[in-house]
């Protein structure tokens, strides 16, 4: 009875927390980032603020939580993404990267908007982020996409006069013990990688493509296809 209960207790509590992350997102959606309170959310599913304090204790506990999930969700899935191809393709590897990032990104808009878009306003994230893990894992999948077209792609960038002190310290560091031999160009390249991919999938979330375009996944798919001939790869065959 007495392991019963507890086990009830544990089941509850697991489906109340990822409720109250839920609403979370959800005034976030409806009033900006600056709409998430513990009182609004608690208000949302009918407790008392007490109740809800239960759970978190304050609202950046709260918040800090949901990056971790959404952020360790994204690396997941990127990761999945990527791995489904083998290491020499670094072409293949870097396309399915970019479309699980934009499918992604669609697909949770508020979370995305969360860890990439505007701060919450007066949120304090604890020393070394919210979600540290997450964040070094896509740190780490960018570059290491970049390492692999680094053979191909090196010549192209001949003139580039990047240094590691170009770099934020803690990750050139990472980089070094992560990529030995990896120049501090290829670090640079990842980064250029990154700034395609972000970039057209932000604007899209956002909304600021909706005037420009009808068909942004075709506009999408044209610009991966260019950075990967760009690096002097071959761009998979496109696929509808």
């Amino acid at each position: 009875m007495g392991s019963a209960t507890t086990s009830r207790r544990a089941r509850l509590r697991t489906e109340t927390t990822a409720e109250i992350k839920r609403v979370a997102l959800e005034l976030m959606a409806s009033g900006g980032p600056g709409s998430i309170t513990l009182r609004a959310i608690a208000r949302e599913m009918g407790m008392t603020a007490n109740a809800i304090y239960g759970y978190f204790a304050t609202r950046d506990d709260l918040l800090t939580a949901l990056i971790k999930d959404v952020y360790t969700e994204l690396a997941d899935t990127l990761e999945a993404a990527r791995d489904a191809l083998p290491e020499a393709d670094a072409a293949g590897r870097i396309l399915a990267w970019a479309h699980a990032f934009r499918d992604w990104a669609l697909a949770h808009p508020q979370g995305f908007r969360l860890i990439y878009g505007d701060p919450v306003p007066g949120y304090q994230a604890p020393e070394g982020g919210a979600a540290p893990e997450a964040e070094h894992r896509v740190c780490a999948g960018l570059t290491g996409l970049a390492a692999g077209a680094w053979p191909e792609a090196s010549g192209r960038y001949t003139d580039d006069s990047f240094d590691w002190t170009d770099f934020d310290e803690k990750l050139a560091g990472e980089v070094r013990a992560e990529f030995p031999g990896l120049p501090p160009a290829a670090v640079a390249l990842a980064l250029r990688i990154w700034g395609h991919l972000h970039g057209l999938v932000s604007l899209e979330v956002l909304g600021h493509l909706r005037a420009q375009t009808t068909n942004p996944a075709k506009l999408y798919r044209n610009e991966i296809a260019r950075l990967i001939s760009s690096l002097g790869l071959t761009p998979p065959p496109a696929t509808a």
